[in-house]
């Protein structure tokens, strides 16, 4: 009964110990992350007024009914989705291929992995400017367009093309940092599994779609789901392309820009908010039926 009662107060010490050192982190989660969140949520649920003395007046759920009747919320909602289809798929696969590439025993495969990854490490800002130069109509790529006979494009100021031009630009970009994550995962598949398949006679793609496959799905799962987080928030990219106005003919608009202007240009914070949350329902929705597709993260 001793024993059992100082055990406890043994465990009760060592957990106010370990809490006592964790203090000052969640201060500073508590500070920084989950006050601002929880005020953002309020404030959804307010009109906001921040010109002269600033004021706070309850208006219920009419943010979150203005959205049905804002036109511009559901065009930037329609591109956003259309990006996020688009942008995600070919990212994982142009990553996973070049994974595999590089995993094979080619020469100079730590120079190719060097220079694959350099567009991750460049500042969006600059990798925006520099295809707004390949993009201009007497560009870089209108001139290998043309070169090879192919038609060219008005990529900047061309209502049907003006998305597309962002998508490639960050299926470009952001592919070499999934590549990175596929490759460190390739190298911690076992080799005596591929042996052992080679003995059993399985050809290349049968030990990629019983071996590497299978390993690669906890991986899959998280290159998707970061995917599908960025690419919603789309934001500098567009912003740059367009000089803040989600331009040509709203073409470039994105959820994430529209809470910018109506936040800091139409300092209607209280809608901008309310859209704020939509997008992050709706990017929990998309994380959530992720994970029902691709089940556990972790293998047996």
């Amino acid at each position: 009964m001793l024993k059992s009662k100082f055990f406890n107060r043994r465990n009760v010490r060592e957990a106010l110990s370990g809490y006592l050192f964790m203090t000052p982190t969640i201060i500073i989660l508590g500070v920084f992350l989950a006050l601002p969140v929880l005020y953002a949520i309020v404030l959804a649920f307010h009109k906001v007024n921040l010109l002269g003395e600033v004021s706070y007046r309850f208006t219920g759920l009419k943010n979150f009914v203005r959205m049905q009747d804002d036109e511009r919320a559901w065009i930037a909602l329609q591109n956003t989705v259309q990006y996020v289809v688009i942008v995600v798929p070919i990212q994982t696969l142009l990553a996973l291929g070049l994974a595999l590439t590089l995993n094979a025993k080619i020469r100079g495969r730590s120079w190719f992995r060097v220079a694959f990854f350099l567009p991750t490490v460049t500042s969006s800002a600059v990798l925006t400017l520099i295809f707004m130069w390949i993009y201009k109509s007497n560009g870089l790529l209108n001139s290998v367009l043309s070169f090879f006979s192919l038609p060219t494009y008005n990529w900047l100021d061309d209502p049907e093309v003006a998305l597309k031009g962002i998508m490639i630009m960050n299926i470009w970009a952001t592919a070499p940092l999934f590549m990175v994550i596929y490759l460190a995962a390739l190298q911690d598949i076992p080799e005596s599994l591929y042996e052992a398949a080679a003995i059993d006679g399985a050809t290349t793609w049968e030990k990629f779609w019983h071996i590497t496959l299978p390993f690669l799905r906890p991986v899959t799962f998280f290159v998707i789901v970061m995917g599908v987080i960025g690419t919603f928030q789309l934001f500098d990219q567009s912003y740059i392309f367009s000089n803040g106005s989600g331009g040509p003919n709203n073409a470039t608009l994105t959820i994430a820009l529209l809470i910018y202007q109506y936040a800091f240009k139409n300092l209607d914070m209280g809608y901008a908010l309310a859209l704020t949350l939509m997008l992050a329902f709706v990017i929990m929705t998309a994380t959530l039926v992720q994970r029902q597709f691709f089940g556990e993260e972790s293998l047996d």
